[in-house]
């Protein structure tokens, strides 16, 4: 639809320039802008109004017509058509976007109540959140992070749902649901885990609670971490993409050594699960969790982020919510500000045992 007023364009030369100039094609002119205005928006409709406008000279001038009254009177009627189709497609314009801001915002207001920042100050470690909603559509999308201190220590969960809207929304719930209410009871990280997974199957028995298409192919990739007094990080991964860990300012994934399929795949487990991975995580040293949006995100020539490299170039010594803002920063340059995924992320500085101290002594009761 947006090729028409050019094909007229170049029917209308086609007719002017040639032997077959005797057809009348003043009122196929003036449809140009107008067609534009219906597809192509504000400025498509003056490039549409520029060009039909350039044509109307041209072929006056070639056929020799400027003494003629047809000649004016198509000036007139394109110049009455371009502003009336401009007009028309500014008032759709502004009205559409700001229906989709409303939306947007009704959206984030839906996310936001399932989701919460990450506190400053959990026990051992410093910490911040990040969550950006892509910049495509306006459907709330499936991520999820949470942060708790328990008596085990601090235990964390990022998550990514597959699909978007209110499936989404209902499976993200769910998941966080259990997981606050599991990690102050269970002392396995595991069984933690297994809570979230038989939240989801219940929820999936609801008749309604989801769509044939989330239930047939539906799935959660989750990763919970876990990071107590001792200078290790406890993780089970469900499909999901692997924390990075800052260490003297080198940067490593923490792979897990026996992979399990996502949430909502468990019949591809075979055997007895196996036990949570340790992984050094000692004073000073810096982990990152995300979802896969951020490792994902491709700039015009299709290369993803490189998020290792990214977060090496970083400053060291900037607390956590301003590393995140940095690197917030570095994505919106590679992408460009288009984000085709949702984006969330935790991070977290593992305090020496003074500094805990001073934490802990500071802090009102």
């Amino acid at each position: 639809m947006q090729c028409v007023p050019f094909v007229i364009a170049l029917a209308v030369l086609v007719i002017e320039l040639t032997p077959a100039h005797f057809i009348y094609t003043g009122p196929l002119l003036t449809a140009m802008p107008a067609l534009a205005a219906v597809t192509m928006g504000p400025k498509g409709t003056t490039a549409a109004a520029g060009l039909a406008l350039a044509i109307s000279v041209t072929t006056a001038t070639y056929n020799q017509a400027w003494a003629t009254l047809q000649v004016y009177t198509n000036f007139l009627a394109l110049a009455l058509v371009s502003v009336a189709g401009y007009l028309t497609s500014s008032a759709v314009q502004t009205r559409t976007r700001r229906e989709m801001d409303q939306i947007r915002r009704i959206a984030v207001a839906a996310q936001e109540v399932v989701l919460r920042p990450v506190p400053e100050r959990l026990g051992p470690v410093r910490a911040a959140s990040l969550c950006l909603a892509a910049g495509t559509g306006a459907q709330v999308g499936g991520d999820l992070y949470e942060a708790v201190q328990t008596r085990f220590g601090v235990r964390m969960i990022v998550g990514d749902v597959r699909g978007k809207g209110l499936s989404a929304v209902r499976a993200v719930a769910v998941t966080l649901g259990a997981f606050r209410e599991a990690v102050h009871y269970e002392d396995e990280l595991m069984e933690v885990m297994n809570h979230c997974s038989a939240a989801l199957r219940r929820e999936a028995a609801v008749p309604g609670a989801f769509d044939r298409e989330v239930l047939l192919e539906g799935f959660t990739t989750a990763l919970i971490a876990q990071v107590s007094h001792a200078p290790v990080v406890q993780l089970v991964n469900r499909g999901h993409p692997p924390p990075l860990v800052m260490h003297r300012g080198r940067t490593t994934a923490l792979m897990p050594t026996s992979p399990l399929p996502p949430l909502g795949l468990e019949d591809l487990i075979t055997g007895p699960p196996p036990a949570p991975e340790s992984y050094p995580f000692v004073p000073g040293d810096r982990m990152l969790l995300y979802t896969d949006g951020v490792i994902e995100a491709r700039n015009r020539h299709n290369d993803f982020f490189a998020l290792p490299e990214a977060m090496e170039a970083m400053r060291a010594d900037s607390a956590p919510q301003e590393f995140l803002e940095q690197l917030h920063r570095a994505l919106n340059r590679h992408t460009g500000g288009n984000l085709t995924d949702d984006v969330a992320m935790i991070l977290v500085d593992r305090l020496d045992g003074e500094l805990e101290v001073q934490g802990l002594t500071g802090r009102a009761p």
